[in-house]
């Protein structure tokens, strides 16, 4: 699955994502671009867990 994190601009910002990511799914496989602003992971979280976990990161994001 795949999300676009516009707030997405700096390593500081990814590791957050990778942070918040990997403690909702220790197993995640997660891939951030951060020149698209996206974040490409598999999980078997479905997007809505996903997305709340990037909320309270501090990141909206939104399914592509």
């Amino acid at each position: 699955m795949k999300f676009h994190v516009p707030d997405m601009s700096c390593a500081h910002c990814t590791a957050a994502i990778d942070k918040a990511l990997k403690a909702a799914d220790p197993v995640a496989g997660i891939a951030t671009d951060l020149d698209a602003k996206t974040v490409s992971l598999t999980t078997s979280l479905d997007a809505a867990t996903v997305q709340a976990a990037l909320q309270r990161a501090g990141f909206t994001a939104t399914p592509v």
